[in-house]
């Protein structure tokens, strides 16, 4: 085996601009285009019931806080809480956040095990531009809760896409 000195290992500028040009376009020819700007609403409804195995949605129990209006969409603060003992009979099991128009439905799940006291996330989120926000909550007995809330970004502000 040989030793590479280090001179041999640089690249210009140049091969590593050329190489990444044929890498883009090796990607597109084979069908690895980037993602389209923004999903849309069928797009989220659809990844909801991916992960919720159609089950029939709920409402209640879930509350959602984001602010009104955001310029900055790359952090939207979002707080969320299910209200539930979280005892063995009533107990969230999982949350998920989706949003409607990101490039990628699926913001975020949040798993919760058998001792969690309570069923409460504060985060921020990317969020592409002004949409709804879906957030499911399952519970341990089977039943799953949606909770739904508009989030409104600044012309130009948003995070993704």
């Amino acid at each position: 085996m040989t030793h590479l000195e280090l001179s041999e290992v640089l690249l210009s500028r140049r091969q590593v601009l050329a190489g990444g040009g044929a890498a883009a376009l090796l990607a597109s020819l084979a069908g690895l285009a980037p993602l389209p700007a923004h999903a849309e609403p069928a797009d989220a409804e659809a990844k909801l019931a991916e992960l919720t195995g159609g089950v029939t949605l709920q409402k209640g129990r879930i509350s959602i806080e984001v602010p009104p209006y955001t310029e900055y969409g790359k952090q939207v603060r979002i707080s969320i809480e299910v209200e539930s003992p979280m005892t063995d009979a009533d107990r969230v099991k999982t949350i998920h956040v989706l949003a409607e128009r990101n490039t990628v439905p699926e913001v975020a799940s949040y798993h919760f095990g058998p001792l969690a006291g309570q069923a409460r996330i504060s985060t921020r989120i990317r969020v592409a531009t002004t949409q709804i926000l879906l957030v499911a909550a399952e519970m341990a007995s089977g039943e799953i809760y949606l909770a739904k809330t508009r989030v409104k970004v600044a012309r130009g502000g948003g995070g993704c896409g």
